[in-house]
């Protein structure tokens, strides 16, 4: 019987015994996918790490050493590493764009307050408390909230008093770009914060911030390695087409780097319906919130960093009811209604809920996906789901195929090779599919087995004897989302 061996020469004289190693079975059950988080944002020059350098961050307080307190991306990884510690994280992070401009709004206190109390003021639902006596009047108030941002540097603003009228304080964001438009500026978010009695305060809101930078910089440095899950903060046309263009080629048979990108946005319910319908994309999810004091890009690092968490645990299991507890819900009169989130979802826009505790969750996590290349409707990549489990599975299959057959001759269905050659067939193949997917139905990926059998079709090609091809039909298991009743009842 002729054995295939990898290593020992078959004209060996020298006497011994010589037993390789061979791994190719050693391997049992589904292999675990590789899940790398990829964070892309602004820096600030305070920061440790150049612009444009792919660096690995353990934990918030890397991240503001790394990019400077206050940051960007230090808020990023603030609202990340709060709702995952556990995934390999990195970031690459950009200086702002030279063209661009920070955005500004005001503060302005009046006069006449008449006893004292504490002012809750929030800015990107950061809260900065300021103490006000009895006799303060509106300059003193705006002297006093100037020193309380000035000290809180972890703000995504700075502040001054304005040149021109004391009582009313300028605030700048930090960075350039369009991102600063949506620094939420308020006072007593929740119901027992009160305003010291006489005082008020009038906002100006943040507004003028343009010109983001460019996320093809950041793609540019990242090279052949593979992010499974993209966290970025912007969602101007220009980004977004670059990043979905991006994540498509990755998508693709011939690299088949899966990733997939997560964002937020802060808006009305028109603006948001716009955004969605101005995407279709399978590889990219927009959280949408209407006025929640919390920022996009911290609606982008807890929504990435939940689902990047859950679906490496299980890519088929919805994310529904997840919490994010990093965010600040918006009011109970400024959430959307059933009916509004429902609308969204049909525009490309993943929705949440707040539960009687305050706690944002999941809704439901839909790509921005929504007709083919035809514009015809579309739903087969709608939920993230889908597109999580479809890379699982594909990953699944070529590592199971690279690891049985690494080096392995091909011959047809019904050739009479020793046992032990490392000889195979596209019935050997056909089989090994068919075993696989008994794994991926006791992991609850795919279901109906006598379909899979029934369509998979597995050939060698017939212009290239050293190849075979295979159509690999799975039934992808789908998620219990919606229950419908009819209670018929009887008196």
């Amino acid at each position: 019987m002729s054995l295939s061996f990898n290593n020992i020469p078959i004209d060996i004289r020298t006497p011994g015994a010589f037993l390789e190693i061979d791994n190719s079975n050693a391997a049992r059950g589904l292999p675990g996918m590789p899940s790398r988080i990829l964070v892309i944002g602004q820096r600030l020059s305070t920061g440790t790490v150049a612009e444009a350098v792919p660096t690995q961050v353990l934990s918030e307080d890397a991240a503001e050493l790394y990019f400077g307190r206050g940051s960007m991306l230090h808020l990023m990884f603030r609202a990340l590493k709060k709702n995952n510690k556990w995934t390999e994280s990195w970031a690459v992070a950009l200086d702002d764009a030279e063209a661009g401009v920070k955005a500004s709004g005001t503060v302005t206190f009046g006069d006449g307050t008449t006893a004292a109390g504490t002012l809750n003021l929030y800015i990107a639902g950061q809260r900065v408390r300021v103490a006000v006596a009895a006799d303060d009047d509106g300059s003193d108030i705006a002297t006093k909230v100037v020193a309380a941002i000035t000290a809180a540097t972890d703000l995504p603003v700075t502040a001054a008093v304005n040149g021109s009228t004391a009582e009313q304080v300028d605030i700048t964001a930090r960075h350039k770009g369009l991102a600063g438009n949506d620094i939420d500026l308020r006072v007593n978010h929740y119901p027992d914060e009160k305003l010291p009695t006489g005082l008020t305060v009038t906002f100006g809101a943040m507004s003028s911030g343009s010109g983001n930078p460019d996320i093809a910089d950041a793609i540019a440095v990242l090279g052949d390695q593979w992010y499974t899950d993209w966290i970025v903060p912007w969602t101007d046309s220009s980004n977004l087409t670059a990043l979905e263009a991006e994540l498509a080629a990755q998508f693709g048979p011939m690299t088949m780097r899966d990733g997939f990108a997560y964002t937020g946005a802060r808006g009305t319910h028109s603006a948001l319906t716009t955004l969605g319908n101005g995407r279709n994309s399978p590889h990219l999810s927009i959280m949408g919130a209407d006025s929640a004091p919390s920022g996009p890009w911290a609606w982008a690092g807890a929504y990435g960093g939940t689902a990047a968490y859950h679906v490496k645990i299980d890519p088929a299991r919805p994310l529904q009811t997840l919490p994010l507890p990093s965010i600040i819900p918006p009011k109970v009169e400024d959430r959307f209604l059933l009916q509004e989130r429902n609308l969204l979802l049909h525009d490309g826009i993943a929705t949440f809920t707040v539960d009687d505790g305050g706690i944002v969750r999941i809704e439901r996590a839909i790509t921005t996906y929504q007709t083919n290349a035809q514009s015809v409707a579309d739903p087969s990549f709608l939920d993230l789901n889908t597109m999580k489990t479809l890379a699982y599975l594909r990953y699944s299959v070529r590592a199971r195929i690279l690891q049985k057959f690494p080096r392995h001759k091909l011959a047809n269905d019904g050739t009479r090779y020793g046992p032990g050659q490392a000889v195979v067939t596209p019935k050997t193949i056909r089989a090994e599919l068919i075993a696989l997917f008994k794994q991926w139905e006791e992991a609850g990926l795919v279901e109906d087995i006598d379909q899979f059998k029934d369509e998979l079709i597995v050939e060698r090609d017939s212009t290239d004897v050293n190849r075979v091809n295979a159509l690999i039909p799975p039934n992808i298991i789908n998620q219990f989302r919606v229950l419908a009743g009819n209670v018929q009842f009887v008196l």
